[in-house]
């Protein structure tokens, strides 16, 4: 291989484009600023609590002591991940659960100490970085932004309601 073609190989694949096709694919959109969210999330507010974890924590902390399985569809999570998330951040003692004596079955959900100062940092964290992914954006646009990706959830969302 010549000098040239060796420095190409070493430089790594070529950053292409996506297609038009997918451009022009709302779920390809949407899975194109959920990967960009994801990783901004690691970088700017924390690497080991995910955002489906700190919307648990969000929840939990809005209604103590609520059923677990109540919970999962408030923060758009199926009830498998949500117990998974869950116990994830039972072990990290974010979180408690509490067995009701009358319903062996339910679990109420506390946030620790623990729990509530992170939920506290990445709060700050999290509001942050939505400054940083609005910027450029005026606030009713923003207000028009977010009501209107709402509706398009709400509406998805009623597709695979069961």
């Amino acid at each position: 291989m010549d000098v040239v073609g060796d420095e190409r190989a070493q430089a790594g694949p070529e950053q292409l484009p996506a297609p038009e096709a997918l451009l022009a694919a709302p779920g390809y959109v949407a899975r194109r600023l959920h990967h960009a969210y994801t990783a901004a999330w690691q970088r700017y507010v924390d690497p080991l609590l995910t955002g489906p974890q700190f919307a648990v924590l969000t929840a939990v902390d809005a209604y103590p002591g609520v059923e677990q399985g109540s919970l999962a569809r408030a923060v758009a999570l199926d009830r498998s991940t949500m117990a998974s998330i869950v116990r994830r951040l039972e072990d990290r003692g974010l979180i408690t659960r509490v067995t009701p004596p009358e319903d062996g079955r339910k679990r109420l959900l506390h946030l620790t100490e623990t729990g509530s100062t992170t939920l506290q940092q990445a709060y700050d964290k999290a509001r942050a970085l939505d400054k940083l992914l609005m910027r450029g954006i005026e606030r009713a646009e923003e207000t028009a932004l977010l009501t209107r990706l709402n509706g398009i959830a709400e509406h998805w969302e009623s597709l695979v309601d069961d």
